[in-house]
């Protein structure tokens, strides 16, 4: 191994424990308690050794959530990579999706505190370019499932993919926020499940999205069967 690959290795593992230190942190404190100082004393380096990596805490915190965006892409690509059929693999995207919220709930919160736009007037544009092609990877790939449908037969022509997507995932993830914040609550007051509320409601939207030949093949399925 040449000096320049040495040094090059030596410089992500580095990134590396840096990352892994501003998780821990972030995880414990949130973006607005945790400091840079706390970073540099968890990964046992220089503050100013941060700075030569990354911006500023903003920018670690985008970092830490790409890890999450890339995490949730390897389980997506999992489930599609099985070819299970297209409904049948959406709703298994719909039950990865809430297990990554279980598993990973702090990396689940930092998708939607990355939808507050003052906070992109916090960070580097490479960094924000960075987070908006992992981003784009997962788009790319739901459209695509969901283009091949169309293709197929099984979901409706008349009904963008794109669109749909964005409803798909747009539902689930205000559900989920609110099972994050406030599931007892709705469980006491109103005596809901919102984790069954999210199941029906994945089931009815990409039942409106199906083609009638698909519903009457798949309707029973798709609110009988729980996909893991």
């Amino acid at each position: 191994m040449g000096i320049h690959e040495r040094k090059e290795r030596e410089r992500e593992q580095r990134r590396e424990v840096i990352l892994n230190a501003a998780q821990k942190v972030f995880f414990e404190k949130g973006l607005q308690s945790a400091t840079m100082d706390e970073i540099a004393e968890e990964a046992e380096l220089s503050k100013g050794t941060l700075y030569l990596y990354y911006k500023g805490k903003e920018d670690l915190y985008l970092a830490v959530m790409i890890r999450g965006i890339e995490t949730l892409y390897d389980l997506f690509k999992e489930v599609i990579g099985k070819n299970d059929g297209i409904i049948m693999t959406i709703q298994k995207l719909s039950a990865v999706y809430i297990r990554f919220f279980r598993e990973h709930g702090n990396l689940f919160r930092m998708f939607h505190y990355y939808q507050t736009p003052q906070f992109h007037k916090q960070v580097s544009e490479e960094i924000l370019q960075l987070c908006n092609e992992a981003n784009q990877r997962i788009w790319k790939m739901v459209v695509d499932l969901l283009r091949k449908g169309v293709d197929e037969g099984v979901l409706r022509s008349d009904l963008n993919p794109e669109e749909n997507a964005v409803i798909l995932w747009s539902s689930a993830s205000a559900i989920l926020m609110r099972m994050d914040t406030r599931r007892e609550e709705f469980k006491q007051m109103l005596n809901v499940d919102l984790e069954n509320v999210l199941r029906k409601s994945n089931a009815l939207l990409l039942e409106s999205m199906m083609t009638e030949s698909s519903r009457k093949q798949f309707q029973s399925a798709l609110f009988d069967h729980q996909p893991s």
